[in-house]
């Protein structure tokens, strides 16, 4: 093992879905990996492993560190609009994506040297003091920190904040709608529209995903959007993208964002090149054509791809030079000034000037300011 595990540890606590198995082991349920552990065993995630006789989380107020972004950024073009959100993470992912961005952190297996400590109240009393109206959970993902997550939602809804899950959505039928129930908003990223590619390429399957999308829009009151990086040769085909577009707009409807971002040579696949901007474009014109209204286009500068049109009228009702808004034609509940058709969102008072600004924050920073 890289690091034992100890329930003594104050960042240590017990999970809330597992099973024994009749062969000694016991069974985490909190994704569909369903990693079956002996004594001191850890899951594939890393972050949760088998003491005692039971399944527990090893990163409960642990993080990898603070920064302060644009609501944009993560990406979510129709939440609080302009806003500032406090992100965090911690080490682990679920996932073993071979184009991993943030891998330094989701395959980190060096727990005590990367993290800061940062209980659920500390983090909601610092997006107070630093003007955020969020907190996002984001670089690797909530769904294998769950506990940690959800009292940390919790902190947050307690105080006003808004609480925010970036995720792959690759989670079980019963931590899903645990999980979503304390949160307000979130992206998830539909990594391709193939069995193949989840296997291949991240280790997993594309179903779930599918099927915490569907959760999302029928069965929560959570806004989310979705955001797919199209990576040449590997996800970004005509035929692709249709499949995908077409099935959002069956089972999602046409008002749920949709967010098309360029790849970037990292990790595993650095031998791939960066997606063309052309990529982008076309990709964003077929999801048009299935009816789709909000359709962007992320991590180039694409002031077309960035813009909000009004479903009713057709106006440029939000402009955005990479995160910064410029034009906004909208009220404070979200409805055009031309036409006074209220687009799809969450929308409760005057667009946020947070801007293009990025503040990173050591966890020293986090409570002094």
């Amino acid at each position: 093992m890289t690091s034992e595990i100890s329930l003594d540890d104050r960042y240590t606590v017990p999970g809330r879905y597992w099973h024994r198995l009749g062969d000694g082991r016991v069974q985490c349920d909190v994704c569909p990996r369903a990693c079956r552990l002996r004594e001191g065993q850890r899951g594939l995630c890393f972050v949760r492993g088998r003491v005692g006789d039971q399944v527990v989380l090893t990163s409960w107020g642990r993080s990898s560190g603070f920064c302060v972004d644009p609501i944009e950024k993560k990406p979510l073009n129709h939440f609080l609009p302009g806003s500032a959100v406090l992100s965090f993470g911690t080490a682990g992912c679920n996932l073993a994506c071979r184009f991993c961005q943030n891998w330094d952190i989701s395959k980190s297996r060096e727990i005590d040297r990367l993290t800061d400590a940062a209980g659920p109240d500390d983090i909601a009393d610092a997006a107070i003091r630093l003007g955020c109206r969020s907190v996002a959970m984001t670089y690797n993902d909530p769904v294998i920190f769950l506990e940690y997550a959800v009292d940390v939602a919790d902190a947050c809804r307690a105080r006003g904040i808004k609480a925010v899950a970036v995720t792959a959505g690759y989670i079980g039928d019963e931590p899903r709608r645990e999980l979503f129930a304390h949160l307000d908003a979130a992206n998830v990223d539909l990594k391709a529209f193939t069995d193949d590619f989840y296997h291949r390429v991240s280790a997993g399957h594309l179903q779930p995903v599918l099927d915490t999308l569907v959760h999302l829009r029928h069965c929560t009151d959570v806004w989310f959007e979705i955001t797919t990086l199209l990576i040449p040769g590997h996800n970004d085909s005509d035929a692709e993208i249709d499949a995908e577009c077409g099935w959002i707009a069956d089972h999602l409807g046409p008002d749920v964002p949709l967010h098309f971002t360029a790849f970037h040579p990292d990790f595993k696949m650095r031998d791939v090149p960066p997606t063309p901007p052309a990529t982008l474009t076309r990709a964003r014109r077929i999801a048009q054509r299935h009816g789709l209204r909000y359709v962007y286009t992320g991590n180039v500068h694409d002031t077309d791809g960035g813009r909000t049109t009004c479903p009713g009228c057709g106006a440029a009702v939000v402009e955005r030079n990479w995160h910064v808004i410029g034009r906004y034609e909208l009220t404070d509940h979200g409805r055009c000034t031309a036409c006074g058709t209220t687009l799809a969102g969450r929308y409760d008072g005057p667009v946020g000037e947070w801007g293009r600004r990025r503040l990173p924050l050591s966890i020293a920073e986090l409570g002094e300011r």
